[in-house]
């Protein structure tokens, strides 16, 4: 038998259903499990920067034109929707195949306000949000499956997103001089 989900389970790229189940029981049998991430990003010049996660290629982050950047690359905050997109969307992908349901296709549509004026503190730094205000993500969803169901589906990727709830719950952050 294939550690892979039956085509029927969902059109996309199969999940290891097995590696699924054994993550899921991992999960269950340490429930406190913490694991660090790390980053390293080096300043390239401008406002180019190359990231450094684990042994993979260097993720580009840039601006754009309009703030002064080489347009290389997504900028931090876009970035930052791009990373919500993809958790929510892993999210949604594995609970579809947990509940054998099929996935035609699965896209995320995300947009978000953000006042620029400050210009990272060396613009109009008058009292205002910082970051973004509002944060919209609408999924354009495919699937074998009722609307309820869907949107019951959504609503759980959402509640267990590490990364909505990063953007949605208060982070404890330190940042100093190495």
């Amino acid at each position: 038998m294939s550690d892979l989900a039956p085509p029927s389970i969902s059109c996309l790229q199969p999940i290891d259903r097995t590696g699924l189940d054994e993550l899921i029981a991992k999960g269950k049998a340490n429930p406190a499990a913490i694991k660090t991430l790390k980053c390293k990003t080096i300043a390239e010049g401008r406002f180019r920067h190359l990231n450094m996660v684990r042994n993979l290629a260097p993720h580009v982050i840039d601006e754009p034109p309009a703030l002064l950047g080489d347009d290389t690359a997504p900028n931090p905050s876009e970035a930052a929707l791009a990373a919500l997109g993809s958790c929510l969307a892993v999210g949604i992908h594995a609970n579809a195949v947990v509940r054998n349901i099929t996935i035609r296709s699965l896209e995320l549509e995300l947009e978000a306000d953000i006042n620029i004026t400050a210009v990272w503190g060396t613009g109009d730094t008058s009292p205002k949000p910082v970051g973004f205000e509002a944060v919209r993500v609408k999924v354009l969803l495919d699937a074998d499956a009722s609307q309820a169901e869907i949107d019951s589906l959504i609503e759980n990727a959402t509640k267990w997103s590490p990364v909505a709830n990063t953007f949605a719950n208060p982070v404890a952050l330190e940042v100093k001089a190495g």
